[in-house]
């Protein structure tokens, strides 16, 4: 049985790149995916239309990435006029945008402990840089205060018990127990 229906023509798949567009990569042997999805999730609700497409590319190896493709200097936005620039790279850039700790102040009576938090503030002002120089991004412009920077002396990585592996090292399991020999 075959149906046809009329379509259209803005329903027609689009030929051409939207620019500026942003390309997440990520491990899925790391099972990075909500990571990266969470990351064009809060690019898109900052940038909005601003950017042309946020794409997520699943890869392996440990690879995280973040490319934005965007027009040549001379302003022509056509996709043979295209510059690439990374703005993201998980071993170039020692982990991942943002990984900070927070103190948490829980109401159990164990009392309060530091735990990771991914904020996306260098991501957002990095492809700020690219796509609108001259936008304020509010609060993500503000200095990092004492309580909230990663190289205070109680970070993540001193806290994983002396094992050497913070965030940009640490080894993801597979679902068998075994894990990745490309993340470490």
């Amino acid at each position: 049985m075959t149906s046809t229906s009329a379509t259209a023509a803005n329903d027609q798949p689009q030929t051409s790149v939207a620019l500026p567009r942003i390309v997440i990569c990520y491990c899925t042997q790391c099972r990075w995916m909500l990571r990266a999805a969470y990351f064009a999730q809060e690019l898109l609700s900052t940038f909005g239309v601003a950017l042309g497409e946020v794409c997520l590319r699943p890869a392996t190896g440990g690879i995280f990435t973040v490319d934005i493709y965007h027009p040549a200097q001379d302003g022509d936005k056509t996709a043979e006029q295209t510059q690439t620039t990374r703005l993201w790279d998980r071993k170039v850039d020692g982990g991942f945008p943002g990984m900070s700790t927070q103190l948490i102040r829980g109401k159990s009576t164990v009392g309060s402990q530091k735990l990771p938090v991914l904020e996306v503030k260098e991501l957002k002002r990095r492809v700020r840089d690219v796509v609108e120089p001259g936008r304020d991004l509010g609060h993500v412009d503000k200095k990092k205060t004492a309580t909230n920077t990663s190289d205070s002396g109680n970070s993540y990585e001193q806290s994983k018990a002396g094992d050497g592996k913070g965030p940009a090292q640490e080894s993801q399991r597979k679902p068998d127990g075994s894990t990745c020999e490309d993340c470490g």
